[in-house]
């Protein structure tokens, strides 16, 4: 299914793009909102600034990260979990811009999920060349919490598995502007990004940011 990327604006209540049993596309959420948002981004990654996470079998992510939040996911040797404090900065993270937070929130609404409050957010940039492998997002205490994921910049190819590994997924193409929303029984799929092609956008360069809202 194609989308228009011109064809909603911030405040088209038109149905989502539903996906699967609880997962939903919003095809330029954000489109008329993301000059401002991704200044937002910028502010946040100057407090906290983008690093390579580290598996805990010693590999570098191809994505540069960092958070903004009460809490940041980190990723290093001794495992993958949520922290108060930026590892590298020894600070706590940059408050969550409250623009952000409640397009995040509105998007959860749009789509049914109506006490998401996200005290995390993940800040992922993807360069030419980066991908995220087919995983689960599992460190969360609450599953009955929905993710809610921004695309801005560069298009990109996401990756839509099953409940366990293996198979062949679900691609569905993002666009500058996207959201993802995906909860309940769909909650522990495996989900990644395609390898980014290289490119330029007028508001990113040669870059996709992407933002990943949770529930700790």
């Amino acid at each position: 299914m194609q989308h228009d990327l011109f064809s909603q604006t911030v405040d088209d209540a038109r149905e989502p793009f539903q996906f699967s049993e609880a997962g939903f596309h919003l095809p330029a959420w954000l489109a008329a909102d993301a000059p401002r948002l991704i200044d937002r981004v910028r502010d946040c990654v100057r407090i906290s600034p983008l690093r390579h996470f580290t598996t805990p079998g010693g590999k570098s992510m191809s994505v540069l990260s960092s958070n903004c939040g009460d809490y940041g996911w980190v990723a290093d040797r001794k495992g993958y979990r949520y922290s108060a404090t930026d590892p590298v900065t020894d600070q706590p993270w940059p408050a969550m811009p409250n623009d952000l937070r409640q397009r995040a929130i509105s998007a959860a609404k749009h789509c049914g999920f109506g006490e998401f409050n996200p005290d995390v957010c993940l800040i992922n940039v993807y360069k030419p060349g980066a991908a995220m492998g087919l995983h689960q997002d599992k460190d969360e205490s609450d599953f009955g919490q929905p993710i809610v994921s921004f695309s801005f910049g560069l298009p990109v190819t996401f990756l839509w598995g099953g409940l366990k590994r293996g198979g062949s997924p679900q691609k569905i193409p993002l666009q500058h502007g996207d959201v993802l929303v995906w909860g309940r029984e769909d909650r522990l799929r495996y989900h990644g990004i395609k390898k980014l092609a290289d490119g330029r956008h007028p508001l990113t360069g040669n870059v996709r940011i992407n933002l990943t809202f949770r529930m700790r």
